[in-house]
């Protein structure tokens, strides 16, 4: 069988787990799992690809609504399958009793320990909420489906 040029899928794994530094001036001291947010953002924000750190900038500000979001719980371990990196919090993101009257829909996920610096931005349809509780389910944590995809 021939050799075949490819990145090593367990490489893939490990950058989520913050195994390899290739740069110079940044070296983790930590050896603990690190804190991950979630926060919500109005539907006029400029949230994407292009976003690098958490902001208040446009994030919704409601009762029972912390700016900065909410932990997101962390239990499941980034994990491969076949030549995909995955991850998905191991909870919903649940915020209880709150009123954001101003229309939103993103969530952006971020680092909150390194900087707050951005990991994910995920939309869903125009919400608003009025004394209630707002959930957003998390997908099975597989691929084609995992909120946090490397392929």
């Amino acid at each position: 069988m021939a050799n075949t040029q490819a990145m090593a899928t367990s490489f893939k794994g490990e950058l989520l787990t913050g195994q390899h530094n290739f740069g110079v001036g940044f070296i983790r001291a930590a050896t603990t799992v690190d804190t991950f947010k979630a926060a919500l953002y109005v539907t006029t924000a400029t949230i994407n690809a292009a976003t690098t750190a958490y902001s208040a900038t446009n994030e919704v500000s409601g009762t029972g609504y912390t700016a900065g979001g909410l932990t997101v719980t962390n239990a499941t371990a980034p994990s491969t399958s076949g030549t995909s990196a995955i991850w998905t919090p191991s909870a919903s993101l649940a915020w209880t009793t709150v009123t954001l009257s101003t229309a939103f829909d993103t969530v952006l996920i971020y680092n909150s320990t390194n900087t707050n610096r951005a990991v994910s931005i995920h939309t869903f349809g125009s919400q608003t909420v009025t004394a209630a509780n707002f959930t957003l389910s998390m997908p099975v944590n597989a691929v084609g489906t995992a909120l946090v995809q490397i392929t």
